[in-house]
């Protein structure tokens, strides 16, 4: 569910312990192509981000769709990495993946251990949100939609965009601006908070007919 930050490996005193109290996090940050993704992992990241983009070359635009984002010059071919602390005690280690259809093959590495995940939405291009909402919807992995609201794009309210998407009920949509740090650490709060009651939920349930025979 999520990955403990051994720190130091010593085993005594009060700095061993407080060590093994630490805990971080993995989080994924996904979506469509040009969505937000990178500059959500470096507004937030404590640390600096690790980045694995490429400039876009010609022989992409075969196969990448650059409509409504046209400007955009690189793109994400393996994954972008990050860190924030949200409180003592707590880290959060960001992953952000490959947009395109072609490096998807990375994503279920990248799954591996998360707690949950971000998955980046443009209104300009909500469709291209469908397989990442499609993925973790079909593995059970807890996330949340968060909005990246440009500012040449029609706003749309949460209930709207969950509407459209056709999520399951009670996954939360929140609006955000990708470029700004508070922003983004809000989004990460929501998903922690809401991955965290759907895990205790499967937990109770499945301890619950076992609890209930003693």
């Amino acid at each position: 569910m999520g990955l403990h930050d051994d720190g130091a490996t010593g085993t005594g005193g009060s700095a061993g312990d407080a060590d093994l109290a630490a805990l971080a996090l993995k989080i994924l940050v996904a979506g469509g192509f040009g969505v937000g993704k990178t500059t959500l992992v470096g507004a937030v990241s404590e640390i600096r981000p690790l980045r694995t983009e490429e400039l876009l070359s010609e022989a992409g635009e075969l196969v990448d769709d650059t409509g409504g984002v046209e400007r955009k010059s690189t793109t994400t071919v393996a994954m972008d990495f990050g860190r924030i602390t949200i409180r003592s005690g707590l880290s959060l280690y960001l992953f952000g993946t490959p947009g395109q259809d072609r490096f998807w093959f990375l994503w279920d590495e990248l799954a591996q251990g998360a707690l949950g995940a971000v998955v980046l939405a443009d209104t300009r291009r909500l469709e291209d949100c469908f397989p990442a909402v499609d993925y973790f919807e079909h593995r059970r992995i807890p996330f949340v939609v968060a909005v990246n609201c440009f500012a040449d794009a029609r706003s749309y309210g949460a209930n709207e965009v969950s509407r459209a998407l056709d999520l399951e009920q009670g996954t939360p949509v929140v609006l955000c601006d990708a470029r700004d740090k508070d922003s983004g650490k809000e989004v990460l709060i929501r998903l922690v908070e809401y991955a965290g009651r759907v895990h205790t939920a499967r937990l109770l349930e499945a301890v619950g007919p076992q609890a209930g025979s003693v």
